[in-house]
């Protein structure tokens, strides 16, 4: 057995528990876990891989497998997918049955009313983070303004700007 993989099913089992919001409110503590800690792979190497992720089909955090498979081949990218995936969607279950049963409860609304911000405030760390290594020129920081104000006046498909993106940066950033 690989000696990575214990310590990337206990990294990913916990990671799991924090997407409160989606995968981007994991980001900091991904890039703190995969690339400080364990050195599995570098900053720009999670970001391209984050990157790859938002793109392809499917949840973006898909991209987490390609992580284990860098740190111990294929083992590692299917106890990684397990460790991930398995935790939250247990949890999803049972709260999701409980959260029926306390349809009545007076505590019900203020919860949901508590969580929504906390999910806005990972989600924004994570932006942040992911933006301190993606935008690191003039030209990456105006098309992260350029995408994100085209985004909130329009209602483009965004795979549009994701091509366009790409475009910008081939001509670009050679």
């Amino acid at each position: 057995m690989n000696s990575q993989i214990p310590a990337l099913i206990r990294v990913f089992a916990y990671l799991s528990l924090l997407t409160v919001g989606g995968g981007l409110a994991a980001f900091p503590e991904l890039e703190i876990l995969t690339v400080n800690v364990h050195h599995w792979l570098t900053f720009p190497q999670l970001i391209h891989l984050y990157s790859v992720g938002q793109m392809a089909p499917g949840p973006n955090m898909m991209m987490i497998v390609s992580i284990g498979d860098w740190a111990a081949g294929l083992p590692g990218a299917v106890v990684v997918l397990m460790a991930f995936f398995f935790p939250t969607a247990l949890f999803a279950l049972v709260t999701g049955r409980l959260w029926i049963r306390l349809e009545k409860w007076p505590w019900r609304a203020s919860i949901q009313r508590g969580l929504a911000p906390v999910s806005i405030g990972l989600l924004l760390a994570g932006c942040l983070t992911l933006a301190r290594g993606a935008a690191t020129g003039l030209v990456t920081v105006g098309i992260a303004v350029v995408v994100f104000t085209v985004l909130l006046r329009s209602r483009i498909n965004p795979a549009l700007l994701v091509l366009g993106g790409a475009l910008v940066g081939l001509l670009a950033l050679r």
